[in-house]
């Protein structure tokens, strides 16, 4: 594995200040789209991307551009790192359970970093994140000024305490840049990420995308859908958050419902677009 020499990633700092954001002063603002936010007692914002025509579809501007904690989604990220760096050597590399119960029973086994990203197995990737240590992790994270770009506190908990934060127009521009290769990791490594990514795939399209939920400062819970609809050659990019004013222990699955009622609403899933 070839070392990062600094000439090498002083190149990478300059690659990222091209902003991983997407442009939103062009945005359509769809308020009709709140009727799905409503119907799970949330509160949040969903934004879109056209590649082919570079349309930004906005509901909730302001949340748009706020930063919450990644949870989860910070896997997205995360598993590049991993295989980038080779702490996980590649997508069938076993970590052991640490014989440590847990409440989510399917955390409670040996896995490779696909099972471990499909089920969110948190534990999992702390143990990741430890083995990469906090000076790689922040050089990487630094490398393509991913939100905040904050490491606070423990090495394997600061994308779950609220110190790194990203905003849903940044996970927009992050999955763009994912899904053209131009993340400065290796090819081999974003398209095993994107493989990873896939949930549905079929004649009339292709969905790939990546759930998560955790809890604000006060407390609250958020969750996110982020990722990307494929329908005849045509990609566009996605990116849900949701606030719950309650305790759940589904919100990403709400987050998710969510967006796939917004893609039906726009008349996807039907090979059409």
């Amino acid at each position: 594995m070839k070392k990062i020499t600094s000439v090498h990633f002083a190149c990478l700092i300059l690659i990222a200040l091209i902003s991983n954001s997407c442009s939103v002063n062009k945005a359509k603002i769809d308020n009709d789209l709140q009727q799905y936010f409503d119907s799970k007692n949330a509160i949040g914002c969903f934004t879109m991307l056209n590649n082919s025509n570079g349309e930004i579809t906005v509901y909730n501007m302001s949340l748009d551009t706020s930063r919450y904690t990644p949870s989860s989604s910070f896997s997205l990220l995360h598993t590049l790192i991993a295989l980038q760096v080779g702490v996980v050597t590649d997508d069938k590399m076993i970590i052991k359970w640490d014989n440590i119960s847990r409440t989510d029973s399917l955390w409670n086994r040996d896995m490779n970093i696909v099972e471990a990203f499909k089920s969110n197995n948190v534990p999992f990737y702390q143990e990741v994140a430890r083995r990469i240590g906090k000076a790689t992790m922040q050089k990487w994270i630094d490398s393509i000024s991913y939100g905040n770009k904050k490491i606070i506190g423990p090495i394997d908990s600061f994308w779950i305490n609220n110190k790194l934060k990203v905003s849903p127009d940044e996970q927009l521009g992050f999955l763009k840049k994912l899904y053209f290769d131009q993340l400065p990791f290796r090819k081999s490594v974003q398209l095993t990420l994107r493989k990873m990514m896939i949930q549905e795939d079929n004649s009339a399209y292709s969905l790939s995308y990546k759930t998560a939920e955790g809890l604000d400062e006060k407390k609250q819970p958020i969750a996110w859908a982020v990722g990307w609809i494929e329908e005849n050659r045509h990609v566009y990019f996605f990116s849900t958050l949701i606030e719950l004013n309650k305790p759940s222990v589904n919100a990403d699955n709400a987050a998710l419902n969510i967006t796939k009622d917004i893609l039906s609403h726009y008349e996807f899933f039907k090979g059409k677009k």
